[in-house]
């Protein structure tokens, strides 16, 4: 028995370990598209990632920006790749599930399920919801309350209409039994103005802007929208525990190839990546560079994921009845 566990123990990590080769010793470069303009979050994931694929495999890895669309052109790219051009992309979940369920098969150009292939999702980092503190709020309830009281101030900012901030704070007013308007502004500069000037009483953010206001008086973070406390966000609430049913999950980055790239070459790039999301330096720069967590899944994992997305955000988005632009 042991004998047999030990042969099928290493014909895996041979396999494993060809597939990496394979990929290695191929000319042509690792393309990592971002959706996104130079400078962002998911470039700045891209690029560390692409040090760290780089070094596993020994061969150049070069991130390319195609910004444009919420991100559709560079998802359009990487479906019409060919099967062995070595292309990927690099986006946050909500640059797919969102869009998917917003805009139809034509505007999108693609179909996420039918032609990507999820490689594996890398990182994870929470959502939250931060008031003015002229509010007068310390807390979620207290939030509910002050809303009620005052329902021509119950407006929120986020980084952008359509997005998963957007959406989550939608979640907390269906939840709560409040009426919520969201304030979409160009990027998340904007959005921390306003809130620390007053302009806006509240705002829903990801961690890497929320945690920013931490010791800061003139905000107050009053609860995430995951399941558990977020271990980047640890004295900071549930919406849960603050007893509203306001689960909006956490955001993730995650990479995706076209249907038509090699299985072989899915499972090698997957490998890779599953090594490098164990590495301490990965960890440490993902939690003080990017204000993420580390969250390996593997291909199928990460489809199951995505579809999860999908059937949880379809009902609670034709209940807000947003239409984009």
């Amino acid at each position: 028995m042991q004998r047999r566990h030990f042969l099928k123990t290493s014909i895996s990590a041979s396999l494993a370990t060809v597939a990496v080769g394979t990929l290695a010793q191929e000319s042509s470069p690792i393309k990592l598209l971002v959706g996104f303009a130079p400078g962002g979050v998911t470039d700045l994931f891209a690029r560390l990632c692409a040090e760290r694929i780089q070094s596993e495999l020994g061969k150049t890895v070069i991130v390319e920006n195609r910004p444009g669309a919420h991100g559709r052109m560079a998802t359009q790219a990487v479906k019409a790749s060919a099967p062995n051009s070595h292309t990927f992309l690099i986006s946050p979940n909500a640059g797919l599930v969102f869009l998917e369920l917003l805009f139809s098969r034509a505007a999108l150009g693609y179909d996420m399920l039918t032609d990507l292939t999820p490689v594996a999702a890398l990182s994870t980092y929470p959502l939250g919801m931060v008031v003015n503190s002229s509010t007068g709020v310390t807390n979620a309830k207290e939030y509910v309350q002050w809303v009620k009281a005052n329902p021509s101030k119950g407006i929120f900012g986020t980084s952008g209409a359509g997005s998963h901030t957007h959406f989550a704070g939608m979640r907390l007013a269906e939840a709560a039994g409040i009426k919520l308007e969201v304030v979409p502004y160009k990027g998340n500069s904007a959005v921390n103005i306003d809130l620390l000037g007053g302009q806006i009483p509240a705002a829903s953010m990801a961690a890497s802007d929320f945690l920013h206001h931490k010791d800061n008086p003139k905000v107050k973070i009053i609860g995430v929208f995951g399941q558990k406390r977020s271990s980047l966000a640890p004295d900071v609430p549930t919406f849960t525990e603050q007893g509203f049913d306001a689960v909006a999950g956490d955001a993730w980055m995650g990479m995706w190839t076209s249907k038509n790239t090699p299985a072989s070459e899915v499972q090698a790039m997957s490998a890779a990546l599953e090594k490098i999301s164990q590495s301490p330096e990965f960890i440490n720069a993902l939690k003080t560079k990017m204000t993420m967590a580390p969250m390996y899944r593997n291909s199928k994992e990460t489809d199951q994921l995505q579809r999860a997305e999908l059937a949880m955000w379809r009902p609670i988005i034709a209940r807000t009845g947003f239409k984009p632009e």
